[in-house]
């Protein structure tokens, strides 16, 4: 079991910021101890699901479109939180606010890099699909001209996608490069300490803790997975103080070493499972195709052999289809959410701040009478 004082870095460099802010359990009203301990214990149970049974198991599309479609449902659970406290924006803090909006603008700048490569990894199919119908069993064994042509195909996918037989990274995305600068920046700061006193709104800070931190473990898992390189992983630590630290912990320090130990591994840039089994597939039929076509005279086995290379191709192509498309998906309804929530803030301190011309309008004419 992980604990605390086993990380390598500080959830916060400067300190925990809501070491004096938080409530003590012991200090809150009958209504609002049921609020927070039922918001925690979710979350406890969420994380708990993402901790693979087995090594290994998280680095695949299921576990990430499950990752993703978890930390939507904090989101909103936040959301429905805020609603059941009736602690509406206009009563927070301004550089709470101010905070918060940094935030999420910076999230979704996040979620829309990710969702472009995610794009990019389905284009690549388009590479790997060519080379397939150039190798087309069904209609005649190919010529010489084709296979020549599905290998160059898929030498390229091998290149764009950094491939383990090429012993070279793929290409730098500057955009997930620039997601690990606005991940550090999250983590430098959640809110500002002069926020209300309230209990309502310590509760509140409490329950956010809880949204970022697992906003930004998934989020630089994702970085990691897809940039091929370890160095977006931050060791976030979670006090003990809250029901979901524990599953928390245990789930960083899991995911957080499987992906450093296959990092370490050397040259070694596809860490997603899927991705893993395209590429194995990949470089067979590429050896596959070398040997064939330097025989004049292809015999039954060369066909079969090339025959079921294909196919195991195209089997592999398809799963990492399906898992792109359902994980990009879950981006798409994870953006829309924060969008939302981004929107909703925004429109209720237009709201507040329309009522309060109002009211300094009324008092100004009250005045003058």
């Amino acid at each position: 079991m992980s604990r605390p004082h086993d990380c390598r870095r500080p959830f916060f460099a400067f300190g925990n910021p809501f070491k004096t802010m938080l409530p003590k359990r012991s200090s809150l009203s009958p209504k609002l101890a049921p609020l927070l301990n039922s918001f925690e214990q979710s979350l406890a149970e969420r994380i708990k699901r993402l901790i693979p049974k087995e090594k290994g198991d998280a680095l695949t599309l299921s576990w990430m479109k499950l990752a993703i479609e978890s930390l939507a449902e904090t989101h909103t659970d936040v959301k429905t939180l805020i609603n059941d406290l009736q602690f509406p924006a206009s009563e927070w803090d301004d550089k709470w606010m101010d905070a918060y909006l940094e935030d999420s603008g910076k999230l979704l700048d996040i979620s829309t890099a990710l969702t472009s490569q995610i794009s990019k990894l389905d284009q690549g199919m388009l590479m790997l699909n060519y080379s397939l119908h150039l190798l087309d069993l069904s209609v005649g064994f190919p010529s010489t001209d084709k296979m020549l042509r599905a290998r160059d195909s898929l030498l390229e996918w091998m290149y764009q996608s950094g491939s383990k037989a090429l012993r070279t990274a793929s290409p730098r995305n500057s955009k997930l490069e620039h997601c690990s600068g606005l991940l550090q920046g999250m983590a430098g700061s959640l809110c500002s300490t002069k926020l209300k006193s309230s209990t309502k709104g310590k509760v509140l800070l409490r329950a956010l803790y809880g949204v970022k931190a697992e906003t930004l473990f998934v989020c630089c898992v994702f970085t990691a997975a897809l940039s091929g390189t370890a160095a977006p992983l931050m060791d976030l630590c979670v006090p003990d103080e809250f029901l979901w630290s524990s599953s928390f912990n245990d789930l960083k320090t899991s995911i957080n070493g499987d992906i450093r130990r296959l990092y370490s591994e050397g040259s070694v840039t596809i860490i997603i499972k899927e991705m893993e089994a395209v590429d194995g597939c990949v470089i067979n039929l590429n050896a596959m195709i070398e040997n064939v076509s330097r025989i004049s005279d292809v015999g039954e086995k060369e066909a079969t052999s090339l025959g079921k290379s294909v196919k195991e191709l195209r089997e592999s192509v398809d799963k990492l289809v399906h898992g792109l498309d359902l994980v990009s998906k879950q981006l798409h309804g994870f953006f829309q959410i924060v969008l939302g929530g981004r929107d909703a803030l925004l429109c209720n301190l237009r709201v507040s701040d329309s009522q309060h011309e109002r009211n300094e309008a009324d008092v100004f004419e009250r005045c003058q009478q």
